[in-house]
């Protein structure tokens, strides 16, 4: 009995369902770890949408006076349990060109949050970039199934702990709920085109706060590991019978881990604090250019 509502009611709003599914899986296919190639693809479309009928009955983004259809009477709109107003099913102009592009814009919605996790994410790993090379590990690059890129080894730590902390934080609990369902609740593929000079500014001021955040992480160790290679320099010059080269890179990997151990807790903190300020700049954008909605999405 309760499959048979549930289908009834994905069959009855189908394309309202259609278009959040679409947006749910193309967050999924680009925010990081969900994006992974070792989940199954059957997994990320049920994942999809599971999410879409859940918040199916919040979705006030798509009521008709949003989607510019107001005044859409009869069985071209629905009324949802929870919501304030209508919700057009769409059943009026389904498969047609309209439709075509409002698929295409709720997927751009996705991919442009899935995107500014992306970049939130590589913050981490661009990190472990900066110091790889003066600890050592310079050309130790492997493939990292996380980011799906070649990355040096302290990079790939760095994206581990990450992910660590991610979970620890409630990163997913987040992302569907503050992320995902919030958007849906907010904004639609209009209110983005309309707002499109907030959109490009976040990403635009992402890139700089990505190396910004990356320097600041790295920072303790990179200043460590000046002053050692400083050290080395000077021991050289005053004993050259000494062998720097191959004494210096032993030093090198063994005080960068040393640092690393001693500020991890710091770490992890700073990990915390820059993924909750890229949900909250998120959450600010649907603000900016999105409906009012009361209460809060986390």
């Amino acid at each position: 009995m309760v499959d048979g509502a549930v289908l009834h009611n994905i069959l009855s709003y189908g394309p309202v369902f259609l278009l959040i599914a679409v947006r749910a899986f193309a967050m999924i296919q680009t925010a990081p770890l969900l994006n992974n190639d070792s989940i199954p693809m059957v997994a990320k479309f049920a994942l999809a949408g599971f999410a879409a009928f859940a918040v199916l009955p919040t979705a006030a983004a798509f009521a008709p006076e949003t989607l510019g259809l107001a005044g859409v009477t009869g069985v071209g709109a629905v009324t949802l349990p929870g919501s304030d107003g209508l919700l057009s099913d769409l059943r009026f102009e389904a498969l047609n060109l309209n439709f075509v592009l409002l698929l295409i814009g709720e997927a751009t919605i996705g991919i442009i949050t899935g995107f500014f996790m992306t970049i939130i994410f590589a913050v981490f790993s661009t990190a472990g970039q900066f110091f790889s090379l003066q600890m050592g590990f310079g050309a130790s690059e492997t493939f990292d199934p996380l980011a799906q890129v070649e990355n040096p080894l302290m990079g790939q730590y760095l994206n581990l702990v990450s992910m660590l902390v991610f979970l620890v934080i409630g990163g997913f609990y987040q992302l569907f709920l503050g992320g995902f369902w919030r958007s849906v609740q907010s904004i639609s593929i209009l209110m983005v085109i309309e707002g499109r000079e907030p959109v490009i500014n976040l990403i635009l001021t992402g890139l700089p706060r990505l190396f910004r955040d990356a320097f600041v992480i790295a920072l303790p160790i990179l200043g460590t590991l000046f002053l050692t290679s400083l050290s080395t320099g000077l021991i050289s010059k005053a004993a050259p019978q000494i062998n720097i080269l191959s004494e210096g890179f032993p030093i090198s990997i063994m005080t960068a881990f040393f640092v690393i151990w001693t500020i991890l807790p710091f770490m992890t903190e700073a990990f915390a604090r820059i993924i909750n300020n890229g949900f909250a700049s998120i959450q600010g954008l649907y603000a900016q250019i999105g409906r009012p909605i009361g209460g809060s999405g986390l």
